[in-house]
């Protein structure tokens, strides 16, 4: 699996969506929960980037509609959103946070 870093992991607040890009893929980094995810960025629900969005217990909220989405599985928690966004897998080495565009399984 091939690993590309998007950023340093000082450059990530707590709670607050970084919008990144790797080979053309719009993906939203969170840190929070003690950890860091890569979800991508766009809401299945309509076509708006998760990165402007709110997050809560794992969680990053669509800013528009209010659907849910759980940070580790991308699966939708709350409506109006019905199918999941993919995940990808998250590494950290030393300050730097690196993403593979494999899905995590």
């Amino acid at each position: 699996m091939a690993y590309v870093r998007v950023c340093g992991l000082s450059e990530l607040e707590e709670d607050t969506p970084k919008r990144v890009e790797v080979d053309g893929t719009p993906i939203s980094l969170v840190r929070t929960c003690d950890e860091v995810f890569a979800i991508y960025d766009i809401c299945s629900h309509a076509n708006v980037s998760l990165a402007e969005g709110e997050v809560d217990d794992c969680h990053v909220e669509c800013w528009l509609h209010g659907s849910r989405f759980d940070l580790r599985s991308g699966k939708p928690d709350a409506l109006p959103a019905t199918r999941p966004v993919p995940v990808y897998p998250v590494k950290i080495e030393g300050d730097d946070v690196l993403v593979s565009l494999s899905q995590e399984s």
